[in-house]
């Protein structure tokens, strides 16, 4: 009797569908595959699906795993809830572990074996079912509480304290996955302002030609689609605090038009030409090391000191390990609530492999593991083989399968094989220019 499930498979090998199809329709109830990826969106829009098989590249040449990375991230934008299980091949493996931390909730090695793919999308089922039934619970997803006994956090709390009833504008620095969105809600919540709006906005997911109506609106006939007046972000945060999250990742055109915004304290509404005033405190966040992006002419020196007349550095978590335990209790009762179960006990042999581990995701790393560990285990106690990182990350880590030292080198690579040429490199490794720009901070190239 196959299983009620709607399983999807994309890769652009008709060979793999028909492989795919004949195996899974006797396991599945519905099965569907495609060869094009940009067909995806559209059949989410009609269908529901409950597990995504996705390859990881589909352009003939690229195996760099980035089409998979930006699937993933439109099907999770699409489909919050949605279940991904990435295809990949030996070499990809760094990647595909990369993209569970960003939300795949597994991958499988090409070509498979029956069996094991079975199992996979077995589990990969199951935890569909478990996040439908939340869903329609309407049991929300609470920010983590503020878990902050060891020293390094304890000095970011005083900061926080003293600057939070100021009006001091604040910068927030700090890895991927360290909480600097929820600093920067504390800083809102222990100020004069707690009880007016909190806006954020990520500035790295605003396209340069949407900037000035998502940040200053618009009004009606402003362009085709504007049929009603519109206000922004700032306007929404009137009074209360704008939040400018991936604030390194700003072009230059963009920065000219938020520092004019900073300096002058109103906006003009796209297809206006009136100013609007507009009150807000600014915090603001990056992942970047700014300063090098200033030296290097890539961020405007002026707005910076505009942005951080207060900075708060997050430490890494690997660098307050003495808060691990506590966060991962309270993950696993976040857990336990969300998913209706009793609280699983964390052994010390799980404790010790999470110290051991690098937590190159942080805090958001660490939430997803506790979240996968809860689910999969079966025992009332979680135990260290029930964190899948340390049987795929620390053991496929090998000297040739490092996921710093391949980026690093084949970042390098593109760059000398397009002559330094941002724009061609960007094109060879299959990823925007901005997100190269990041690699090529991130490794001092």
């Amino acid at each position: 009797m196959t299983t009620p499930a709607t399983i999807l498979v994309a890769d652009d090998d008709s060979d793999v569908l028909t492989a795919a199809r004949l195996l899974l329709r006797s396991h599945y109830s519905r099965v569907l595959t495609i060869e094009d990826p940009g067909e995806i969106e559209a059949l989410m829009a009609v269908e529901r699906i409950d597990v995504f098989l996705v390859d990881m590249n589909f352009a003939i040449g690229m195996n760099t795993g980035e089409e998979g990375m930006r699937l993933l991230g439109r099907i999770l934008e699409l489909d919050p809830d949605a279940v991904v299980i990435l295809m990949t091949a030996f070499g990809d493996l760094n990647t595909a572990v990369r993209a569970m931390r960003e939300g795949a909730a597994d991958f499988v090695l090409k070509p498979w074996q029956n069996d094991k793919l079975i199992a996979t999308l077995g589990v990969a089922v199951a935890l569909r079912q478990a996040r439908s039934r939340v869903s329609a619970l309407g049991i929300p997803q609470p920010l983590p509480e503020m878990i902050a006994g060891s020293a390094a956090m304890q000095k970011v709390l005083r900061v926080v304290e003293r600057v939070a009833p100021t009006e001091a504008n604040v910068l927030i620095r700090g890895e991927n996955g360290t909480g600097k969105e929820l600093i920067a809600r504390a800083l809102h919540e222990q100020s004069s302002r707690a009880s007016k709006a909190l806006v954020s906005v990520d500035l790295g997911a605003v396209p340069e030609t949407l900037f000035e109506s998502e940040l200053f609106g618009y009004t009606q006939g402003a362009f085709t689609d504007a049929d009603r007046d519109r206000p922004g972000r700032f306007q929404a945060a009137h009074e209360g605090t704008l939040f400018l999250d991936e604030i390194g990742n700003l072009p230059a055109s963009m920065q000219t038009k938020l520092l004019r915004v900073l300096e002058s304290r109103e906006v003009v509404p796209l297809g206006s030409d009136q100013s609007v005033p507009i009150d807000v405190r600014l915090i603001a966040a990056t992942n970047q090391p700014i300063e090098k992006l200033v030296a290097d002419g890539r961020f405007r020196e002026d707005l910076l000191y505009r942005i951080n007349t207060i900075e708060i550095e997050l430490p890494p978590l690997r660098d307050r390990l003495d808060d691990l335990p506590a966060l991962a209790e309270h993950f696993i009762r976040l857990n336990a609530r969300k998913y209706q179960v009793e609280p699983k006990r964390l052994s010390d042999a799980a404790l010790s492999e999470l110290r051991r581990h690098q937590w190159p995701g942080n805090v958001r790393e660490l939430s997803h593991a506790i979240e996968r560990a809860m689910i999969l285990s079966d025992s009332d106690t979680l135990d260290g083989d029930d964190f899948s990182f340390s049987s795929a990350v620390e053991h496929m880590q090998t000297e040739s399968l490092n996921l710093e030292e391949n980026e690093r080198r084949i970042i390098t690579m593109a760059l000398e094989r397009a002559g330094d040429n941002i724009s061609h490199a960007a094109s060879m490794l299959g990823i925007t220019r901005a997100a190269l720009y990041r690699r090529i901070e991130k490794f001092g190239l």
